[in-house]
């Protein structure tokens, strides 16, 4: 027996045992969430490096990776915002003309229902049974045609505006963790040479534990996930330390 929760976006499978198996539905606020803290926490990671590696005072550093953060945290909210809302718009049309195809032309749409079930190996007694319970309900004939048919799932994409909220905010809460060592090597409380290294650690322990978690959900090996996202995290640091590393040696900034 099947049974759907859709305000948690959760599907179980109840066998004769009273068994439930939870199965996480595909969503888009995951994708946000991971994406927006990991670019977030890459981008101020990668800036303290490069302006540390150019042996740049604290505050300095601060400065051009709280304006790095806003600034990129801004954007990708923006671009976000766009890029569902696009989908969006897109999916929409194709319900306005799924509609307007059912009201003018139900035989033919009643026939692609057949259609899609003869294709699943149905008998044509139960395609028949079937298609009539499906075509009785408009709103459940209108999701089977956009799901079978066209493979579409408006409630997949998610709303635009909480889409680009969420990537705001996480990309903030993960840009913000790199910054934290030089704020108390500010206020007196960390030396400033260890800053950097203690930022690294930061970004690496914040990096691995959001790749373990996504890899987790995604049913893969979580520690090869966090490896991952932690890897590419270091990465950029150490690119960013080597540019400014070498661009200070070459007397190329002033400050």
């Amino acid at each position: 027996m099947l049974l759907l929760n859709y305000r948690t976006c959760q599907v179980f499978v109840l066998n004769k045992s009273q068994h439930l198996e939870p199965h996480i539905k595909e969503s888009n606020h995951i994708r946000d969430l991971v994406f927006g803290f990991g670019d977030g926490l890459n981008t101020s990671l990668g800036i303290v490096a490069g302006v540390g590696g150019a042996n740049s005072s604290a505050d300095f550093i601060i400065l051009a990776a709280l304006v790095g953060m806003f600034t990129g945290a801004k954007a990708m909210a923006v671009q976000n915002y766009l890029a569902i809302k696009s989908q969006r718009e897109i999916l929409e049309s194709e319900i306005k003309r799924e509609e307007f195809e059912m009201e003018v032309y139900p035989e033919k749409e009643r026939l692609e229902i057949e259609e899609i079930y003869r294709a699943k190996n149905f008998d044509d007694d139960l395609v028949k049974s079937v298609t009539d319970k499906i075509t009785s309900n408009k709103k459940v004939w209108l999701k089977t045609m956009l799901t079978e048919e066209l493979g579409l799932n408006l409630d997949i994409v998610g709303n635009p505006i909480r889409g680009a909220l969420i990537m705001f905010v996480s990309f903030i809460i993960g840009g913000i963790l790199p910054i934290l060592p030089y704020l108390l090597s500010k206020a007196g409380l960390l030396p400033l040479q260890y800053s950097l290294w203690i930022a690294i650690a930061i970004s690496l322990t914040a990096s691995f534990l959001i790749g373990a978690k996504k890899a987790k959900l995604a049913k893969i090996n979580w520690l090869k996930g966090g490896i991952e996202m932690s890897a590419l995290g270091t990465g950029i640091a150490l690119l960013g330390f080597g540019i400014g590393a070498e661009l200070a040696n070459a007397n190329l900034l002033n400050y």
